[in-house]
C-alpha cells in the first residue's frame, strides 16, 4: 500500500513538473514571438488645452481587431524629455511671407527648454540643406534663420523630397524626433491629388518614428485657386495625421500671427508620452508597416499618434 502511494506521489510530482515546464516554455515562446514597439503619443484636451493625467491602465492599443500588450507608458518629461526639433522651411516660399515672421520664429526657438535641440533646414533642390545643426544653444540657432530664395528661383521641386531626405539622414539616438515644416503644401513634382512623393515621405517618417507638424504658408499665391489650396491642405493633413503631428493654418491668407500657433505647438510638445507595446513579429523578412489605434476611455481627451508603425521581421 505504501509503495503504491509513493509511486502515485512520484507520478503526480513529475506530472506537475512537466506541465509547469511546458507552461513556462509556452510563455517564453509567446514572448519571443513578439517585439517591442515604441511610438510618441500626444494627449490633448479640447482646443489644445492641457489634458488630465493619463495612466498606463487608461490606454489600449489595437492592431486591427487584436489588442496589443501595453508594456510602458511614460510621460516625455524629466529624464525622458529629450527632443530634437527640426524646423524645415520650403525655400520656394515667398521671402516676404517668411521674413515677416522672423521675430516670432526666433522667439519660439529661444523659448525652447534646455532639453530640446533645435535645428534649421531649408527644402532646396529635393534635399534638406542645413542652416543650423541641432543644438541647445537656441540663440545661436535662431541667428542662422535666413530669407527663402522664393518661387522665382525654382529651387524646391518638392518639399516632400526634402522632408524624406531630412528624415533619412537623422542621427540615431533615444530622443524624440519631430519636424515643424513651414510650407505651402503644394508638391510641384506632382501637383495633383494623391502625390506619390507625399505618400513616400509619410512612410519614411513612420518607419523612422518621426512626428511631423506643419504651418501652412500658401497665402495669397494659392488663395485665388480653391482647387490648388484644397490639394495643399490635403497634403499637409495627410502628412501630419499619418505621423501623429498637427497641421496649423489660419485661413486663406498667409497666417498674420504665428504666436498662437507656437503656443499650441508648445502645448503639443509638453504633453507627449512614450508608448511601448508588444506586437507579433512580422512574417516578412524585411518587416512591414502595421496600422495601430491608441484609445482611451478618458473623456474630453484626444490622442494623436502615427497611423502606422514599422514592425521588424523574424
Amino acid at each position: 500500500m505504501r509503495t503504491k502511494t509513493f509511486l502515485s506521489a512520484v507520478v503526480l510530482i513529475l506530472g506537475v513538473t512537466l506541465l509547469s515546464g511546458w507552461s513556462s516554455h509556452g510563455r517564453n515562446q509567446a514572448a519571443s514571438s513578439t517585439t517591442p514597439i515604441t511610438t510618441v503619443v500626444t494627449v490633448l484636451g479640447p482646443n489644445f488645452s492641457a489634458p488630465p493625467a493619463i495612466a498606463k491602465e487608461d490606454v489600449a492599443v489595437y492592431s486591427g481587431k487584436n489588442r496589443q500588450d501595453v508594456t510602458s507608458w511614460v510621460p516625455a518629461q524629466g529624464d525622458n524629455s529629450g527632443l530634437q526639433l527640426a524646423i524645415l522651411i520650403d525655400d520656394d516660399d515667398s521671402p516676404t511671407a517668411i521674413g515677416e515672421h522672423f521675430g516670432e520664429i526666433k522667439d519660439f526657438i529661444t523659448s525652447q527648454p534646455s532639453t530640446t535641440q533645435v535645428g534649421i533646414f531649408y527644402a532646396t533642390s529635393g534635399s534638406a540643406r542645413t542652416a543650423a545643426e541641432f543644438d541647445t544653444n537656441h540663440e545661436a540657432v535662431a541667428q542662422k534663420l535666413r530669407l527663402t530664395l522664393g518661387p522665382a528661383a525654382g529651387t524646391s521641386p518638392s518639399v516632400y523630397l526634402s522632408l524624406e531626405d531630412l528624415v533619412s539622414h537623422w542621427p540615431a539616438n533615444n530622443m524624440r524626433h519631430e519636424v515643424l515644416m513651414i510650407a505651402s503644401g503644394i508638391d510641384r513634382l506632382s501637383p495633383g491629388i494623391d502625390s506619390p512623393y507625399v505618400a513616400s515621405a509619410i512612410k519614411r517618417a513612420q518607419t523612422s518614428g518621426v512626428v511631423v507638424h506643419s504651418i501652412y504658408s500658401g497665402g495669397r499665391r494659392l488663395a485665388n485657386s480653391t482647387f490648388r489650396m484644397d490639394i495643399a491642405w490635403q497634403n499637409l493633413d495627410q502628412l501630419t495625421g499619418g505621423t501623429g503631428g498637427q497641421a496649423f493654418v489660419q485661413g486663406f491668407e498667409t497666417p498674420v500671427d504665428f504666436v498662437p500657433i507656437f503656443k499650441q505647438l508648445d502645448t503639443v510638445l509638453n504633453h507627449q508620452y512614450l508608448l511601448t507595446f508588444a506586437t507579433p513579429h512580422s512574417e516578412k523578412k524585411n518587416g512591414e508597416m502595421r496600422e495601430i489605434q491608441v484609445r482611451t476611455e478618458q473623456r474630453n481627451v484626444k490622442l494623436h499618434h502615427a497611423s502606422q508603425v514599422f514592425v521588424p521581421g523574424p
